[in-house]
């Protein structure tokens, strides 16, 4: 990105994306336009293949993914901040990650900083989840449920979250057989998310002690690591929904066992 698309006012990548590409580069040896695909916005195709993905898996058109929030511990929070990052219900200090995870375990959305006396409504208001959506920008989901068309996607959520239309949530007390069958399969697919969670904090020790820095910086700079490694070994592992279609890496690449990535973790962490 050039300067003089900064000064336009353009859409420039963020500190995370150069450095994935970088990291990329250098595990691949591979020069920065063919990574293109991974550092950029996904496309329609991306969008219609993950909607059909989840359409056969769970029996939900339309769908982009399941949302959720996560708490990470602070353990060294400042003494003057505990108060605002304190949840009564936890007891102790706490920071805050909204995620949009699909059915491969793809974390296709992260947002995280906020405090954790917050709740996930809280979240969503400062995440930019949605920012594409008011902007008119959104890639067109097109679905038909209960004979009425739609053209935008949506996501699957849990009880706390507002009542829009880009959330779906369950019914609280079905009544009828129709209603019964909705909550059971929807709560079945928003467990994907749940399922990411644990994938993610199985993959990175850190995740499941609590975070040491002084400085919010760092600590998001870690979590957001946390997360584009966990999506490249979701890629490298062949699970998913929407593989790079890269020839630099080889059809024929080995998938490591489980003991093996146990292995280079720990090297990784140690």
């Amino acid at each position: 990105m050039s300067s003089s698309d900064e000064d336009s006012g353009a859409p420039t990548l963020n500190i995370f994306q150069k450095c994935t590409s970088v990291v990329r580069q250098l595990a691949y040896s591979a020069n920065a336009d063919q990574l293109d695909d991974f550092i950029t916005q996904p496309t329609q195709e991306d969008v219609d293949r993950v909607t059909a993905k989840h359409l056969e898996v769970h029996g939900f058109p339309g769908m982009l993914g399941r949302i959720d929030c996560m708490h990470w511990p602070w353990r060294n929070c400042p003494t003057t901040w505990q108060g605002q990052y304190t949840c009564g219900d936890k007891g102790h200090p706490k920071i805050m990650i909204e995620v949009v995870a699909s059915y491969d375990l793809w974390i296709s959305h992260a947002y995280f900083g906020p405090a954790g006396s917050n709740n996930d409504i809280n979240v969503l208001n400062e995440s930019d989840l949605f920012g594409q959506l008011l902007e008119d920008r959104a890639h067109v989901v097109n679905f038909t449920a209960n004979g009425e068309q739609f053209t935008k996607g949506y996501y699957l959520a849990d009880g706390i979250y507002p009542e829009w239309s880009t959330l779906v949530k369950s019914f609280k007390c079905p009544m009828d057989p129709k209603t019964t069958k909705f909550k059971r399969y929807q709560e079945a697919a928003r467990k994907d998310v749940e399922h990411a969670f644990g994938v993610l904090q199985g993959h990175f020790q850190i995740l499941r002690h609590g975070a040491r820095p002084l400085s919010i910086n760092k600590i998001k700079r870690t979590m957001y690591t946390c997360v584009i490694l966990h999506n490249m070994v979701v890629d490298y592992n062949g699970r998913a929904i929407s593989p790079l279609d890269l020839e630099l890496i080889p059809p024929d690449r080995p998938v490591r066992t489980w003991d093996e990535q146990v292995g280079i973790q720990l090297c990784m962490m140690g």
